[in-house]
């Protein structure tokens, strides 16, 4: 098996744990959110972010706060959190809620919530690495929909600002938020250009292609600051769920739990 297919193994393992914790946490859940989200934590948590729990490692912060169970789904893969964390999901007394609290021993860096507020913790981190002198990328990974907040790009007026080339900002751009079709509620387009607007080096790929992705994020180490827009699929991976901004949250009974992963193993 060579990398690119170990890769697309570790995203299916991480989608099938994203629907298995979801349910049986008896909760509602971001699958929608999640699901768009595979590729991006796939690529930066196996491929390109060092992870080194020390000061040089880089900071993958989740600003797209309500992705966190994907996110506790990958640090699973990754063996930074155990499986008894992970189905501790939305259940009394755990730690690991529908939005992230920060644990630096877990691999969280960021307690998610407010849309926004992820960018702009992001910067103030990369502000503080590039003053101590530390080697390393803030990686800040943002939804479509949280684009709407103006805080977002006050972030980023501050990140060319300072310079800071040490950061990379991935839009997980699956085109839905929680009150329907982004362009919709807000039109973003043309984006690509917005960011470039704002200093920022920017390109646009495939979301799920994790060639694509891990090409992306190199290249972004390289110089900066850096925007890629990934295009991706809310739902990705269970029909029922794509593209349908119902499934933004959402609780699975138990005839679509079991439709869900049975497609999932078919697609592997």
């Amino acid at each position: 098996m060579n990398e690119q297919e170990v890769l697309r193994q570790r995203a299916g393992n991480i989608r099938r744990n994203i629907i298995e914790a979801g349910y049986y946490s008896g909760s509602n859940a971001h699958y929608g959110s999640c699901l768009s989200l595979v590729e991006i934590l796939t690529s930066l948590y196996f491929k390109v972010a060092n992870i080194t729990p020390n000061a040089e490692r880089d900071r993958i912060i989740l600003s797209k706060g309500h992705g966190a169970l994907a996110l506790y789904s990958t640090l699973y893969e990754n063996g930074l959190i155990s499986k008894t964390d992970l189905f501790s999901f939305e259940t009394n007394g755990s730690s690991f809620i529908a939005h992230a609290h920060r644990d630096i021993s877990k691999g969280i860096e960021f307690s998610g919530g407010s849309l926004g507020l992820g960018i702009s913790f992001g910067m103030g981190v990369a502000h503080a690495c590039k003053l101590k002198g530390i080697n390393n990328r803030v990686y800040i990974i943002v939804g479509d929909g949280e684009l709407d907040e103006g805080l977002v790009w006050e972030s980023l007026m501050f990140g060319n600002h300072r310079s800071l080339k040490n950061t990379t900002i991935i839009v997980d751009c699956n085109g839905l938020q929680i009150d329907g079709k982004t362009d919709d509620v807000m039109k973003l387009t043309p984006l690509k250009e917005k960011f470039e607007s704002f200093g920022y080096q920017t390109t646009e790929i495939d979301g799920h292609n994790i060639n694509q992705l891990c090409e992306a994020l190199y290249q972004s180490s390289l110089s900066g600051p850096c925007a890629i827009i990934a295009n991706t699929v809310k739902g990705k991976g269970v029909s029922f769920m794509e593209d349908n901004a119902k499934w933004h949250y959402k609780s699975l009974s138990s005839s679509k739990y079991k439709k869900a992963i049975q497609e999932l193993l078919e697609n592997e």
